[in-house]
């Protein structure tokens, strides 16, 4: 099985840094992002037109690669989270976490028993089309897959303690958008009550033995918000990424063509 990068990283006290995908598909990606030496990749079927047949192509190139690939699914739902994960996905993220008994629900579907209820298809994309000892593998797989439980609402917050004691939730992860909207303040990132949520997630995960996670839009928020507490970051979505990296380049030609 493939190894998990994040995991790795972690284990040598360093922050595991990566990237989210949500428009591109193309055959080339993963390894674009494995040479800007990302750890891991988000794959997002939330907010994408990403189908499950995308999602295994996606999966099935980063396997070629060392980064590791994680599936961002709609919802706590069985059918998404065991489809990423039989796709050969090494952890899967889940939006808007509220309650301790939807992080259950959520490790249940990723984990195979004892420690979750996942449903056994050996012989396909995540045993690399070949058999395998059941009882070696399974341990295997759960302590090599990774759950995000992303905390995006006023209610998560509450249950906040509940969720990070859940036992197989790996890291909460701040969905600060929808966070933020949450509370009535969109995209409003420094004022007080968002502040004191940002800060305390990464508190209440480190107390429960946790990782805290983020998705930053620049360097500058990365840096702001590593200091906040949080070790695990993705550096932006592939649209945005893109987006301004052309846009700056586009001004620079600009700027050169009118001198």
């Amino acid at each position: 099985m493939k190894p998990n990068r994040l995991q790795q990283v972690v284990a040598e006290g360093r922050v595991p840094v990566g990237h989210m995908l949500w428009e591109f598909h193309s055959r080339g990606v993963a390894h674009m992002v494995a040479n800007a030496e990302a750890d891991f990749v988000l794959i997002d079927m939330e907010h994408s037109g990403f189908g499950n047949e995308t999602v295994a192509d996606l999966i099935g190139w980063f396997k070629a690669t060392s980064v590791a690939p994680f599936v961002r699914v709609p919802q706590t739902l069985y059918h998404f989270i065991a489809r990423a994960m039989d796709a050969g996905a090494l952890g899967v993220m889940n939006p808007n976490v509220e309650t301790a008994a939807q992080a259950r629900a959520l490790v249940d579907a990723v984990k195979f028993a004892p420690h979750g209820r996942r449903g056994v298809g050996i012989g396909t994309a995540h045993t690399d089309w070949k058999g395998a000892d059941p009882a070696v593998y399974f341990d295997l797989v759960n302590r090599n897959t990774t759950v995000i439980a992303q905390i995006e609402s006023l209610t998560g917050m509450e249950n906040l303690d509940a969720i990070a004691a859940t036992p197989g939730i790996d890291i909460l992860w701040v969905g600060h958008f929808d966070l933020s909207q949450s509370m009535g303040i969109p995209g409003r990132f420094q004022e007080p009550r968002f502040l004191e949520a940002l800060h305390r997630v990464p508190r209440v995960a480190r107390e429960h033995g946790k990782l805290a996670g983020i998705q930053p839009g620049s360097s500058e928020q990365a840096a702001e918000w590593m200091a906040a507490g949080y070790n695990v970051i993705s550096y932006g979505a592939d649209a945005a990424v893109y987006t301004s990296a052309l846009a700056s380049g586009i001004g620079a030609v600009r700027a050169i063509a009118s001198r």
